[in-house]
Parts: C-alpha cells; sequence; structure tokens
C-alpha cells in the first residue's frame, strides 16, 4: 500500500501549543469579590453561543467586554478583564520544539478557534507564532470549527488538495470534522504520542 502524501500540517493553537487553565481567571475575579469568578463562569457557560459568536468575529470587541463587566458586576474594569481574561496561557515546549523541524519539509499553518481579545493580550508576541506559515484564527475566518468553513479557508489559501493536509487538535470534534473533509487528522493527548502518530506516518522520522 502507497503511503498518504502530506503536504500541509496544520496545528490547533490553545491546549496543543499553549495550554490554557481558566483557573487562573476565576481566581483572579474572586480576589475582586468572593466567588465572583465561578459566578460569572455559570453564567458565560449558559451564554455560550455569546462566547461562538465572538470567536467568529459577530460580536465587536466593545460589545463583548461591556457584556462581560456586566456580568461581573463591574466589579472589575475593561483593562482588568483583558489583563486577566489573557493570563491564562503558557508553552506547551516539547510540541513547539517539532515547528522548525516539520517546517522543513511541509507547509505549517495554524487553525485556532480564538478571539481578538486572547489574540492581542495573550499570545500574539509568542516567537513560535512566525514559524507558521498562516494563522488561521476563527474571529478573522469567520467561522469556526468544526463548520465546513474554516477548513476551506485553509485549503483556499494552501492550494493544496483536501487529503494532503493533517490536522492535530485535542478535541476529538474537530478532528472528526477535518476527516470528514477529507484531511487526515490526530487528536493530540500529548508530546509523546503525537511523535508516535507523526512518525507512524512518516512525517517525522
Amino acid at each position: 500500500m502507497s503511503r498518504r502524501k502530506y503536504s500541509a500540517v496544520v496545528f490547533d493553537l490553545g491546549q496543543v501549543l499553549i495550554p490554557f487553565d481558566y483557573n487562573i481567571f476565576i481566581q483572579a475575579v474572586n480576589r475582586h469579590k468572593d466567588g465572583l469568578g465561578d459566578e460569572f463562569v455559570r453564567k458565560y457557560n449558559q451564554n455560550y453561543y455569546i462566547h461562538r459568536d465572538f470567536e467568529r468575529g459577530k460580536i465587536s470587541e466593545n460589545d463583548f467586554i461591556a457584556q462581560m463587566l456586566e456580568w461581573l458586576e463591574h466589579k472589575v474594569t475593561a483593562e482588568q478583564f483583558v489583563q486577566y481574561w489573557s493570563s491564562i496561557f503558557s508553552l506547551n515546549e516539547d510540541v513547539i520544539s517539532l515547528l522548525p523541524k516539520l517546517k522543513e519539509k511541509y507547509k505549517l499553518y495554524l487553525l485556532s478557534n480564538t478571539n481578538s481579545i486572547h489574540q492581542k493580550y495573550g499570545y500574539q508576541h509568542y516567537d513560535f507564532l512566525r514559524i507558521f506559515d498562516k494563522l488561521f484564527l476563527s474571529h478573522e475566518v469567520g467561522f469556526v470549527k468544526p463548520e465546513e468553513g474554516i477548513y476551506k479557508a485553509v485549503e483556499s489559501y494552501s492550494k493544496l488538495p483536501p487529503e494532503e493536509h493533517i490536522f492535530i487538535d485535542d478535541i476529538e470534534e474537530y478532528v472528526e470534522a477535518a476527516k470528514k473533509f477529507g484531511w487526515d487528522g490526530v487528536q493530540f493527548t500529548g508530546y509523546d504520542n503525537l511523535v508516535k502518530d507523526l512518525t507512524v506516518r512518516g512525517i517525522l522520522s
């Protein structure tokens, strides 16, 4: 059996390259009023469509922040909110260390459900992002995973057949969507498994 040809390796961002922990945000907010962070998260999850629409770029940053400050009972300023909400990220150095090696042989793309606040205040200063040929961020593309439009945005830029893309994401639903559209995909569960998944495909040697 001939081995599948890969030309583009597409990475998710959150929990793959940059782990995040919303407890950091909750604890910061709870310092302003006991239990406020927990109550905020309850409201946030109940109104998750607002989060998704912000990731699609359908809600402006100002409108989003205004709604968040309301849920935070105006105990937190807009400046504090964006700072706390964007201080949740860390770096997965092991996975990041694979990028230069992959770049030698493949196009590298980033595909992320994200938003303008996290981009500006959370991660855009990270040097490793420069290794990618292009970043596909949901709020700029106008679609979120697992919607077809966000995967098609990558294809229309890469000019490659669907089957030459492989997608790495921690969320199984988003990997399965990529496969449905003709891509290969692996669910990220950790560095060691990722290396195995890429090695078995001949992407890493």
